[in-house]
C-alpha cells in the first residue's frame, strides 16, 4: 500500500465508547516491550505517530489510525508489563475483549512476538483466547535485526512450537531498524483490505 495519508482518528480509553467504523480494520496486539508501536510507525512510514517510550506499558488506549481514508490500523493496549497494578492489567484486557468482540470492521488481529525468545506464559495465553474467541491471530515476529539471519528459521519454529499455533498460521519475521518484513506485511493486509471492498461491491449489486 502507497501511504498518502494518516490520522490518529480515535482514541479510546477505559470508559469510552468505540466507533462504529465503516472501514475494515487491522487490530495489532502485544506485549508491552514487543516493539508494536515501532511496527505501527514503520507501517505508516512515519518516526512517531505511534509514541515509543522507553517505558513499557505506555500503550493504556486503543488507537485508530485511519490509512489514506480507506481502512484502520488499530493499536491495542500492551499487556503483561510487570510494573502495571493487576487492577489495571484487568481494565485493558477488557478493553482488548470489549474492542474484539464489538468491532463489525474487524478483518485479522496480528500478536507480535519477540523472535529473540520463547514465547511468554502471557503471549500464549493471549493467542489462546484470540483463537477461542474465533480469530485466527497473524504473527509477527518482531526485532528480526537483533538475531543473525542463519537463526531466523529455528527460532520461527520456537514461536511455532511455543504458541501451539493452528497448522498454516502465517508468520512474518520483521525489523523496525531494516524495515524487513513491511512489504510482505502490507500484501498480507492489502490481500484481506481489497478482499473486503470486492465483497462489499458485490453486496451492493
Amino acid at each position: 500500500m502507497v501511504i498518502k495519508s494518516v490520522e490518529l482518528e480515535t482514541v479510546c480509553g477505559v470508559t469510552s465508547k468505540l466507533p462504529e467504523n465503516t472501514l475494515p480494520e487491522v487490530a495489532f496486539a502485544g506485549k508491552s516491550n514487543v516493539g508494536k508501536s515501532s511496527l505501527i510507525n514503520t507501517l505508516m512510514n512515519r518516526k512517531s505517530l505511534a509514541r515509543t517510550s522507553a517505558q513499557p506499558g505506555k500503550t493504556q488506549t486503543i488507537n485508530f489510525y485511519n490509512i489514506n481514508q480507506e481502512m484502520y490500523l488499530v493499536d491495542l493496549p500492551g499487556y503483561g508489563y510487570a510494573k502495571v497494578s493487576e487492577a489495571e492489567k484487568k481494565k485493558w484486557g477488557v478493553m482488548i475483549e470489549n474492542y474484539l468482540h464489538s468491532s463489525k470492521q474487524l478483518k485479522a488481529v496480528f500478536l507480535l512476538i519477540d523472535i529473540r525468545h520463547d514465547p511468554s506464559a502471557n503471549d500464549k495465553m493471549m493467542y489462546d483466547w484470540m483463537v477461542y474467541q474465533g480469530f485466527e491471530p497473524i504473527i509477527i515476529a518482531t526485532k528480526l535485526d537483533k538475531i543473525k539471519r542463519s537463526q531466523v528459521q529455528k527460532c520461527v519454529k520456537a514461536i511455532r512450537v511455543g504458541l501451539e499455533v493452528k497448522p498454516g498460521t502465517k508468520i512474518f519475521p520483521f525489523s523496525a531498524e531494516t524495515k524487513q518484513g513491511r512489504d510482505e506485511i502490507w500484501e498480507y493486509i492489502d490481500s484481506l483490505v481489497v478482499e473486503n471492498s470486492d465483497e462489499d461491491m458485490v453486496n451492493e449489486e
